[in-house]
């Protein structure tokens, strides 16, 4: 198959989760109704927040950290190529098999294939952003393939019959109580006497995962790294799953974004600091796995490796939006976002929500696809201070802004608002006419303008600066 890297096209419509079924302003007017997900969210975000903060506040060179994570990353977006390239070569070298997929519909296809050679029902997964994106699961089940997440919050998304509303806690927008109807409704075994207790709703999971383990011969997953120099591949995680489905299948299928890919092993030194801290806030993953091809005699003994494209070298072809690229899936941006803390995930339409999904959904897409994701910000600069390698969310929102399609009214008000401020004479005229509040409306919402919508005008004021000064 042809490498398509470097040949711009956008996610495919009418596949995967990266399109909503209505614009952010709808959305997030229906998730404000919700009083119960608003406190969920502020709960879970407050607690990560802390958690977060304490452990960065320990590292006197936290900052130093943030830049060399992102000169990595740019280093990587300047030869992507050929790390690629690279990484196939030592991939292939040790027993694995690479594949490159330029969209969602050839990654599904690849991997549908690749677990119908198994022979196999059922597949085991490991969280993972990019089989989300391109809806994998659905996929398999469309070949009558069955697919078990084995992340606790993934699995309570998937019982549920849901989507997830957060990169690193899919299941953010659940509380115990409602955890609890989930299992007893759609897990089988489960104990019709579950309570809500946080233990034993894990022992409940555990229990069901843990059988499901043992007897399942695939396995599917994302990864967070990808070392070209050695062919490396690397997934962090905190409950041990990831473990399980790396280690026990006899086949083992990893899609991977082609973005993840790092120089070298030593790279590795600077994200593992980052990662755990900005993402869960934790001085180090509980459990990081790695593999390197196969080994003989040692878990899976078939590897294949999908790298995915779908949109990333559309991204990759815009000098001002590519480091949305940057991104290691930490969710930091989310967790100080005041803007995803009162609306949750859904209300951005994909897999990714928050302000990095803000930024990349709209540029895998395409931005007429998800032209009102730009606007779901209030600018204030809180993800790039939070982001771990320094991904300045706000240039790039201000920079899709002016890419989205914009109604001929709101374009027509500004080009008169720009001729006029343009000219000092005219403004001043005017700032003067009386008549201006009521062309106006009550606080400006007579404006032919979309942000005039949710926000009100200052009250003109009764004297201007121009007639205050030359008064004095």
């Amino acid at each position: 198959m042809s490498t398509f890297l470097g040949m711009p096209a956008t996610a495919p419509r009418g596949v995967g989760h990266l399109r909503g079924d209505e614009p952010f302003p709808a959305a997030a007017h229906t998730a404000l109704a919700n009083d119960q997900l608003r406190r969920n969210l502020r709960h879970a975000t407050t607690t990560i927040r802390g958690k977060s903060g304490r452990v960065i506040a320990e590292l006197p060179d936290w900052q130093e950290l943030r830049s060399a994570g992102s000169a990595i990353k740019a280093d990587v977006m300047s030869r992507l190529p050929e790390l690629l390239e690279e990484l196939e070569a030592r991939v292939t070298e040790r027993g694995g098999v690479v594949h490159w997929a330029a969209d969602a519909n050839q990654a599904n296809a690849i991997v549908t294939e690749l677990v119908r050679r198994t022979g196999s029902e059922r597949v085991i997964k490991v969280k993972s952003m990019a089989t989300q994106e391109i809806a994998l699961n659905e996929a398999l089940e469309a070949a009558g393939i069955q697919p078990v997440e084995t992340d606790l919050a993934e699995l309570i998304v998937q019982l549920g019959n849901d989507q997830p509303s957060h990169i690193l806690v899919p299941a953010i927008h659940r509380n115990r109580s409602e955890i609890r109807e989930i299992f007893l409704t759609a897990m089988p075994g489960v104990d019709p006497g579950l309570t809500d207790d946080p233990p034993v709703l894990a022992a409940a999971a555990r229990k069901y995962l843990r059988e499901t383990f043992l007897s399942t011969k695939v396995a599917i997953s994302g990864a967070n790294f990808g070392i070209a120099e050695t062919g490396t591949l690397a997934v962090v995680e905190s409950e041990g799953n990831g473990r399980m489905c790396l280690t026990l299948p006899d086949t083992l299928i990893t899609v991977m974004g082609i973005e993840k890919v790092v120089p070298a092993w030593r790279d590795l030194e600077v994200f593992l600091q980052l990662l755990p801290r900005a993402s869960t806030g934790e001085r180090m993953n509980p459990y990081t796995t790695m593999w390197t091809g196969v080994t003989p005699g040692d878990g899976p003994q078939d590897f294949h490796l999908v790298l995915l494209d779908n949109g990333r070298s559309a991204v990759l072809a815009d000098p001002a939006g590519r480091s949305a690229l940057h991104c290691i899936r930490c969710s930091a941006c989310l967790n100080v976002c005041p803007v995803y803390e009162r609306t949750g995930g859904h209300a951005y339409g994909s897999v990714y929500p928050g302000p990095i999904g803000a930024v990349l959904s709209p540029q895998l897409t395409g931005i007429e696809d998800n032209a009102s994701l730009p606007f779901a910000s209030s600018l204030c600069g809180a993800c790039f201070d939070a982001c771990p390698v320094r991904i300045d969310i706000p240039s790039i929102l201000v920079h899709l802004r002016n890419r989205a399609p914009h109604p001929k009214s709101e374009r027509a008000a500004m080009r008169a608002a720009a001729y006029t401020m343009d000219r000092p004479k005219l403004y001043a005229r005017a700032q003067r006419a009386a008549k201006l509040a009521r062309i106006a409306g009550r606080r400006g919402r007579g404006l032919p303008l979309g942000w005039n919508r949710a926000r009100d005008l200052p009250e003109i004021p009764a004297q201007t600066f121009r007639d205050w000064w030359a008064s004095r």
